[in-house]
């Protein structure tokens, strides 16, 4: 019974290891989700500062503003793509991490009946040999 226990103890350290590794690997996608959308909140402030001087300008200024927006406007476009594959990933993990969770908790009820069961055979080995129960702390 000893080596059953110890397994099923085993058993519930590992579920509770996979937990934590699919917790960290949630934490990991959600700042990378932050990452990407401080980068497209950062692209649009720059976008939006790219009005035109008041006063006389040149052509070639001009243009070079524009072309600067325009490239600003794509960058944001391919951190949008970029965001939105970083989200459904993210909800990914976080769906793993829910299922290893449900599964370190089934493995610690089993746990926890295990040393019970255990404990109960014991007490009934005791009561058979006469000798007293074993005390518990209360």
């Amino acid at each position: 019974m000893k080596r059953a226990v110890a397994k099923t103890l085993r058993f519930a350290r590992v579920r509770a290891l996979q937990h934590n590794l699919a917790a960290v690997a949630t934490s990991k996608a959600n700042q990378q989700v932050a990452a990407l959308e401080a980068s497209m909140t950062k692209l649009v402030s720059l976008r939006d500062g790219m009005s035109p001087a008041p006063g006389v300008a040149t052509g070639a200024s001009l243009a070079a503003s524009g072309e600067i927006a325009m490239r600003l406007d794509q960058a944001r476009a391919t951190v949008a793509v970029s965001a939105a594959s970083a989200r459904a990933r993210a909800a990914t993990i976080r769906q793993a991490q829910m299922r290893a969770r449900m599964k370190q908790e089934t493995a610690d009820r089993l746990a926890d009946r295990a040393v019970r069961a255990a404990d109960e055979l014991f007490e009934r080995k005791l009561a058979a040999r006469g000798l007293p129960r074993k005390r518990t702390q209360e």
